[in-house]
């Protein structure tokens, strides 16, 4: 008794199988997570310190160099980046792809504070951030006003409903975009020097007369009370009523020499909605939350935290991604659901029954859900790339219940009995069921052992679809042929539209069967036209646009701007107006955000949403050139618009970036970025590309003339501190209000810094006690700088970042790019990538070895299962030919050569040799049952399984029929896996059925060789 025999003669046993598959296949796929992506950790340490005041090349020299040689020394780095500007210093460690989040903040935390004790008195303490996943927040909650001032909006958030949001499982971080409060001391230096009083004095009584006391407490034999003594203040009246000096009885106060109110502690930023200033927060994902449950909570919080918020401040939700998130995983369902609709009316009309469709349509539903329990068992979750696995699947699993079904039905077409049809049905597919299973199992595996982000990504869908492929071998074994032999009509019953669709084979079988013989009689034709293909194929590849993956339309676009180097806040608001109101202009518009000053001092950044799909004409690709167009008419910014990044990790930035790095100076390294700008700007490569910093900011330098310091009585010490106190911008103390701790912060106000002569009329106190102005010690020469210094792994860097022309793939413009660095660069100079350009240039070839190694271990299983080292080659012949047929579509622009398109092919290595499976199978047994040539039996088996095999292929390009015609979001990837799985099935197939038979007769063995051999003998 063969293993199928069991389960047609024990029918009862066979359900039970399949209802514990059905039942835990159900409580598994309630029990999954639902997430956009598989789980992963793309963890960017930041490590920020604030140097108030000083010049870049001071924050380079004193706290960037040390710190990032410190922190360079951590494992798990894949790249570090550091920029110093005027005031700050922040250096950004991108760790390795899923490495520990926490593991890469203690380590680098212990770098940095081992370098504190080297860093300047004047610098503040670094401060230390973790962020895991997109560099952009998973949501941004804007809250805005007519009435209420940003700083106060600010605090009541940072008092309030931050806490709320931040307490919420999954939330990592929720940050403010706002301006903080502070106390702001503007001084007069006429005032001051009218008076005689320095700002170091007036320093000096600030820290004095605001001491933060703690004075512990009283005692007794049985008591203890605390105590708090009021040594400091925290109105604005207060600090106003400050005495810093009695002349001749006569009280100054704070309040004679500044003016005192309650400010913001950073005047150079500010958040926009939809044109009016807003305070936003920013919702930061925790390590390994799920973004869905995340947005989830957050969403059903807001109610509750709109209804406390004070008269006047309103709130809206300018951004949410897991919007896309959920419509994306909604569309493939949708797609799911179709395709499977689809692919059971396609057997019905191939077999002609609704009795024969039974077996299918049962099979197929049930090795879906039953695969679900796999899954779980190997912690995966229910995302986009699983759920694409799983419509895939139905044209994979749907192919063992046809084959089932298709052979009984032939037994009983014969005239067998239809228990007997699927006693012996079942025993010559038990063979092929199982080579198929464990090659398409095979095929995929290479996947599920890739590294890098592509491995983390589709390790899932891989081991996804494996798992429901062998859940359907299974029930093909087991439930189908008992299903078979009770629901299929005996012979001589057959209904008109069956007897129509038996016909119709039957037809084409013959007129096949004619076809092919004329065919393997020009072998040699069939042997040059599959080396033909091969070469081609090569050809193709090389001329197919490359990217890692396609653009989605997510119904946002991001844009960024840069102002010149001297743009301030004031610069950013009059052009962020005219930004917004051409962005109400543009069809499809819902509503935009904008973030002035956030990103350095003359940049803005921000998004223009889109309206659902649903509910407008135009595509996200349509509008960009649209918003590009718009943005190049804004005359005093220089602005790019960008799509999100279509997939995770990416680091941030535009699209492309391209990092040149030196050990030599900034000037030299702005020349080399200058000519490969012109060189690439007149490429027609770009839609816009900008260097990352300019060397063009003016500086103005002050001479300090030492030795009239000297004859003075003065020290650099004080000139240096005068020019600090007034200009810095650096706090002195902070103050308590209602239980918070703010700054205060001491500095002229802008009509006394408004140009380099204000400086000369500050004063400083000599050893003699009088005072001195600035003018007799100091003298201004003008230069200019880099507008930061950049660094890319401690060498001087400048990235090319921009937005590649509409129609040139990424991986076109980055070749382009190398090869012009190669005819640029001078001797000593280096080339890198950031962003969306490192993920391909890291991952791009990874699919393609993998296709390769697939292809390897898929002939090592056949080899095994045919015991012959001929007969995988003949099955695997027809592949190149259906990679060619997926390749014309790439070649001609359809879709480009991507992750998915590439997970496509390797798709269709399993998929076309599970065909070639069956006939070369098929022709081994009629060799040796029949006594049949090689000849004889390549055609005889070819006609024979001529129907399962059109009937599988057609399931499966029809199960792709939804994925190509799919719109909204998550479309395009869906379409490229569609177009190459449909394409190169369809060419696949065609070319199996003439071209495999014709390599079968010049290569198989002869298997009636040894009986010839022996009777002659």
């Amino acid at each position: 008794m063969r293993f199928t025999d069991i389960f047609v003669h024990r029918p009862v046993l066979a359900t039970v199988v399949s209802l514990l598959i059905l039942l835990l296949g159900v409580r598994s796929a309630m029990e999954m997570e639902i997430r956009q992506y598989p789980e992963l950790e793309s963890t960017t340490v930041t490590v920020t310190t604030a140097y108030p005041g000083a010049s870049s090349q001071l924050v380079q020299g004193f706290v960037t160099t040390p710190l990032q040689q410190a922190i360079a020394e951590a494992d798990g780095i894949d790249y570090l980046t550091a920029t110093s500007r005027q005031g700050s210093s922040i250096i950004q460690a991108k760790m390795d792809l899923n490495y520990d989040a926490n593991d890469a903040l203690s380590e680098i935390q212990a770098k940095v504070a081992s370098q504190r004790n080297e860093l300047p008195e004047a610098s503040r303490d670094p401060v230390i951030e973790s962020e895991t996943g997109d560099s952009t927040a998973l949501m941004y909650i804007a809250f805005h006003s007519e009435s209420l001032p940003v700083s106060q909006i600010t605090d009541y958030l940072t008092r309030v409903v931050q806490p709320q949001l931040q307490a919420l499982s999954g939330v990592g971080k929720a940050d403010l975009f706002g301006r903080t409060y502070a106390m702001r001391v503007w001084l007069d230096p006429t005032r001051l020097a009218s008076l005689d009083i320095t700002p170091r004095e007036v320093v000096d009584v600030l820290r004095a007369n605001n001491y933060q006391a703690a004075v512990g407490s009283i005692e007794s034999d049985l008591i203890r009370v605390g105590l708090d003594a009021d040594t400091d203040i925290a109105d604005p009246e207060q600090f106003r009523r400050l005495v810093v000096r009695e002349v001749d009885g006569t009280l100054i106060r704070l309040e004679d020499i500044a003016d005192v109110a309650l400010g913001a502690e950073n005047n150079d930023q500010i958040s926009y909605y939809a044109g009016s200033p807003a305070t936003y927060l920013a919702i930061e994902l925790a390590p390994g939350a799920n973004p869905l449950d995340v947005a989830d909570r957050v969403r059903s919080e807001l109610p509750g935290i709109e209804s406390q918020l004070p008269s006047g401040l309103n709130v809206d939700l300018p951004y949410d991604a897991s919007e896309f998130i959920e419509d994306s995983i909604n569309e493939v369902i949708y797609t799911l659901v179709e395709a499977l609709i689809i692919v059971l009316v396609v057997i019905f009309l191939c077999l002609g029954s609704i009795r024969a469709a039974v077996v299918p349509s049962v099979a197929v539903p049930l090795s879906m859900i039953g695969g679900a329990f796999l899954m779980l068992l190997m912690g995966f979750s229910v995302n986009l790339l699983t759920l694409l696995a799983m419509v895939l699947a139905i044209g994979l699993v749907v192919d063992d219940a046809i084959i089932m079904v298709e052979n009984v039905h032939r037994h009983v077409e014969r005239g067998e009995k239809r228990f007997d049809a699927a006693i012996n049905g079942a025993r010559e597919m038990a063979v092929p069921i199982i080579a198929m299973t464990t090659t398409l199992v095979a095929v995929f595996a290479p996947i599920g052992f890739m590294g890098g982000l592509v491995g983390a990504l589709f390790t899932e869908f891989a081991f996804a679809l494996a798992a429901t492929v062998v859940i359907s071998g299974v029930v093909a074994l087991t439930l189908s042929p008992v299903l078979s032999a009770n629901v299929l009509k005996p012979a001589g019953e057959s209904g008109r539209f069956e007897r129509m669709a038996e016909s119709f084979f039957e037809r084409l079988s013959n007129a096949y069967r004619r076809a092919l013989t004329s065919v393997v009689s020009s072998l040699p034709v069939i042997a040059y036209f599959g080396v033909a293909i091969l070469v081609a194929i090569y050809f193709m590849v090389t001329f197919s646009q490359s990217e890692l993956a396609p653009d989605e339309d997510q119904g946002i676009v991001f844009y960024q701007g840069t102002g010149p180097q001297t743009a301030n806040l004031d610069y950013l608001e009059r052009y962020g107006a005219e930004m917004q109101e051409r962005f109400e202009t543009l069809p499809g518009y819902e509503e935009s955000f904008m973030l002035m000053g956030a990103t350095a001092p003359n940049e803005v950044f921000g998004g223009f949403k889109l309206k659902p799909s649903s509910e407008r004409e135009i595509s996200q690709f349509e509008v960009q050139p649209m918003l590009q167009e718009e943005m190049d008419r804004v005359t005093g910014l220089r602005v790019a618009t960008f799509p999100r990044p279509p997939l995770p990790a990416s680091g941030g930035g535009l699209p492309f970036q391209f990092v040149l790095t030196t050990g030599s100076d900034f000037e030299q390294l702005n020349e080399v970025a200058d000519e490969m700008l012109q060189e690439a700007n007149q490429s027609g490569n770009f839609i816009f590309l900008e260097k990352s910093i300019d060397y063009n900011r003016p500086v103005t330098g002050i001479s300090v003339d030492r030795e009239r310091v000297a004859d003075l009585g003065l020290s650099m010490a004080d000139v240096g501190e005068t020019l600090s106190t007034m200009l810095g911008e650096g706090f002195v103390n902070r103050f308590n209000m209602e239980g918070r701790a703010y700054d205060v912060i001491p500095q002229v106000s802008r009509p006394f810094r408004s140009d380099q002569e204000k400086l000369r009329d500050y004063y400083v106190r000599s050893a003699s006690g009088q005072l001195v102005s600035l003018d007799q010690v100091i003298d201004f020469e003008q230069r200019v700088e880099p507008s930061s210094r950049t660094q890319f792994n401690q060498l001087n860097s400048i990235t090319l970042q921009g937005v590649p022309m509409p129609g040139t793939a990424m991986g076109d413009v980055m070749a382009y790019m190398e090869n012009l660095a190669g005819e640029t660069l001078p001797q000593g100079f280096g080339t890198d990538y950031k962003g969306q350009s490192r993920q391909l240039a890291q991952q791009g070839s990874a699919l393609m070895m993998t296709f390769f190694l697939s292809l390897l271990v898929i002939y090592l299983v056949l080899a095994a299962q045919f015991e012959s080292w001929r007969d995988p080659f003949i099955i695997l012949v027809s592949v190149p030919l259906s990679v060619a047929g997926a390749m014309i579509f790439i070649v001609l622009g359809v879709a480009t050569m991507n992750i998915y398109t590439q997970v496509g092919l390797i798709t269709l290595i399993g998929v076309v040799a599970k065909n070639g499976i069956l006939i070369v199978e098929f022709a081994n047994l009629l060799q040796k049952d029949r006594g049949m040539s090689v000849r004889e039996a390549a055609i005889e088996a070819s006609a024979i399984r001529l129907r399962p095999i059109i009937m599988t292929s057609l399931a499966l390009i029809v199960a792709m029929v939804p994925l190509l015609l799919a719109s909204g979001p998550g479309a395009v990837s869906r379409f490229a896996i569609g177009l190459t799985v449909a394409t190169g099935l369809g060419f696949g197939t065609f070319f199996t059925l003439f071209v495999l038979p014709g390599f079968y007769i010049m290569l198989a063995r002869d298997h009636n060789a040894p009986t010839r051999a022996e009777a002659a003998s």
